[in-house]
């Protein structure tokens, strides 16, 4: 490509000469946005609203390439400003209404670690589309290439997860939550595979390879979402559904069985389901998290199938989802928490309705633990749920606070003014703010005016939202009926006594959780290899209860007479909330030179996304 001087900016920037094409770096940085720390993009001057993209897969380069269409709306602006990482950038043309469409100068902003690198495109007053021509790098963070051995069906599959900065590793684009986007897509993958996206899809594989997509609900960028693999699909209701690879695709659909249910109590609490089908898909085991609401298709750890539908609530959550972060958007990483923390409430009101409030209990429980382990952990200005992130990654902020401080939040405000009055208030909320983005600001004045201002109300929100720790308002941390068997079984057994086998028949994933989180730190590894014996926990293929148990373990001396287990459970898992735990435990407990050992043979196959969080765990 030629770089030239461009009449409108010569005074601003210094472009470079053709011969120094790949290794191009301008002499002046292109800033972040005002509007998002994390984006170079300048919607407030040009915005991109509509993608048509077009891309074909190549599995042995392990690239996409092809081109990003954009419709774009500005009022006379000069350029308008995308953000890439690692994009191989052949060719921009613009287009005007009625014209063909021509090649023009464009400029590439210095790279940065961590935003990647912005893409300057010139505009005149007529031009309404910009045209890519790309290809991604191998090595593009959203994107994971899976050998045929990383699969159950011994073929290759590709997965993107872009949330929270990562889809410009894959699409130039406006990576910004606050900039909501329709798109169409064409993908070619070779003929053996299928393709499926956040999007309107096929429900079957076709002989040509090529699949059509659209999406025409509004969504942020770090929903946008790809995934190719030999897949099937299996219905389970009308408007829901599940894709998996052939041997996996029976059993997820009868482990989803109560998706439906789901549905149903959501829309009696939140309104009318807005994104016309709910299917969830089923990755490979190296997905980094349990699960991703990617709009009308959830991304899923396979490790949520276990055989007795315990760990549906993550489906619960996905689909929750649908209103709180994908209807309304946090506007910025800094507001994070009206994502997830609104998301992990309704995820237990949904439960509570479809499995009965002692469910729903233990899942409080659970949290509660959880919030308090991170704010054990974390520094007091990361406590808060508004979060100022900027020069810092934004998966610095997705912490329990965001989820579990969030929901505890939303439950006192339930209790504040009444469940009736507090489900009204989020109906409103979300159809007076549906396909929009909001930031804490704008949902404190909203909340104040319709929620606390009509009950009388001098509830301190400022306390929850710019303050560590958790308030004096905050509910009292939840009991569980099904939990106090549990707590009386396990000092039975710290006395020195092995209850019986058949007292645990009954058991869900959440009661074993509970009875494993429990044990203080000073218990013998000989007591615990006794439990092991007679439960076979090492063993349990059931990750939830099986990283528990390896996590216990480790800190009471145990895990040196389980580390085979441990380290095939490191090298076949890739979800981060697993992994980060026991690596960290076996650090501090003394295991650092063997974890390195084990993270060497199972880096290879995790995502970018889990990579990057245990590179900096184990200084690697």
């Amino acid at each position: 490509m030629k770089y030239t001087f461009f009449l409108f900016v010569s005074l601003l920037f210094c472009f470079v000469s053709a011969c120094d094409t790949d290794q191009a770096t301008p002499l002046t940085d292109i800033s972040v946005s005002s509007h998002d720390v994390h984006s170079f993009s300048n919607p407030e001057q040009a915005r991109a609203t509509h993608l048509n993209l077009e891309l074909a897969t190549d599995f042995e380069a392990k690239t996409l390439s092809g081109t990003a269409t954009w419709d774009v709306s500005h009022d006379g602006a000069r350029w308008i400003i995308f953000d890439t990482d690692e994009l191989k950038i052949t060719k921009v043309e613009v287009k005007a209404k009625d014209k063909a469409s021509k090649e023009i100068d464009y400029m590439l902003g210095k790279p940065n670690d961590m935003l990647g690198r912005a893409l300057q495109v010139p505009l005149m007053p007529d031009v309404d589309q910009v045209i890519i021509h790309y290809e991604t790098s191998p090595t593009a963070e959203a994107l994971q290439w899976l050998e045929p051995s990383q699969t159950s069906t011994s073929k290759p599959f590709m997965f993107s997860q872009g949330q929270a900065i990562l889809t410009r590793s894959w699409v130039p684009i406006q990576d910004s939550p606050s900039n909501r986007i329709t798109y169409e897509a064409t993908i070619k993958t070779p003929k053996e595979l299928m393709a499926v996206m956040s999007a309107e899809n096929p429900r079957e594989r076709n002989d040509s390879g090529v699949y059509t997509f659209r999406m025409p609900q509004p969504i942020p960028p770090y929903l946008m979402a790809i995934a190719v693999g030999n897949l099937r699909f299996k219905a389970i209701g009308d408007q829901t559904g599940v894709y998996a690879e052939p041997g996996n695709v029976d059993f997820a659909a009868r482990e989803f069985a109560q998706v439906d249910d789901m549905m149903e109590a959501a829309e009696r609490l939140y309104g009318a389901y807005p994104w016309g089908r709910y299917d969830i898909l089923v990755l490979p085991p190296s997905f980094p998290f349990g699960g991703m609401e990617n709009p009308k298709l959830t991304f899923a750890t396979p490790t949520i199938l276990v055989g007795d539908s315990s760990l549906t609530s993550l489906i619960a959550h996905e689909l929750a989802h649908s209103w709180s972060g994908n209807l309304v958007t946090n506007a910025t990483w800094d507001d994070f928490w009206l994502n997830e923390g609104t998301t992990t409430y309704i995820e237990r009101r949904i439960m509570e309705e479809v499995s009965g409030r002692d469910y729903a209990d233990m899942l409080l429980t659970l949290g509660r633990q959880d919030l308090q382990d991170d704010l054990d952990d974390l520094d007091e200005v990361d406590q808060h749920l508004r979060l100022d992130l900027k020069g810092r990654n934004p998966d610095d902020g997705m912490t329990d606070i965001a989820y579990e401080k969030g929901s505890l939040l939303m439950q006192t405000l339930e209790v504040e003014v009444g469940r009736e009055k507090f489900d009204a208030f989020l109906r409103n909320y979300f159809g007076t703010h549906q396909f929009q983005t909001i930031t804490t600001d704008q949902f404190v004045a909203y909340a104040t005016r319709n929620l606390l201002e009509p009950n009388n109300s001098n509830f301190d929100l400022g306390a929850w939202i710019d303050a560590p720790g958790i308030p004096s308002s905050a509910l009292a941390a939840p009991t569980s009926k099904r939990f106090e068997q549990v707590d009386s079984l396990r000092t039975t057994f710290i006395a020195g006594e092995i209850f019986p086998k058949f007292t645990t028949s009954s058991w869900s994933t959440n009661e074993w959780l509970y009875f494993i989180r429990g044990f203080p730190v000073n218990v013998d590894g000989y007591r615990l290899s006794q439990l092991d014996k007679i439960y076979k926990l090492k063993s349990s293929g059931n990750a939830e209860i099986a990283a528990a148990w390896y996590e216990l373990a480790l800190r009471n001396g145990y895990g040196n007479d389980i580390l085979p287990e441990i380290e095939a459970f490191l090298v076949r898992i890739g979800r981060r909330k697993f992994l980060t735990p026991l690596y960290r435990a076996m650090k501090e407990r003394g295991l650092l030179t063997q974890a390195k050992e084990i993270y060497a043979k199972a880096r290879p196959g995790y995502h970018a996304v889990t990579r990057g969080t245990m590179d900096n765990l184990l200084g690697v």
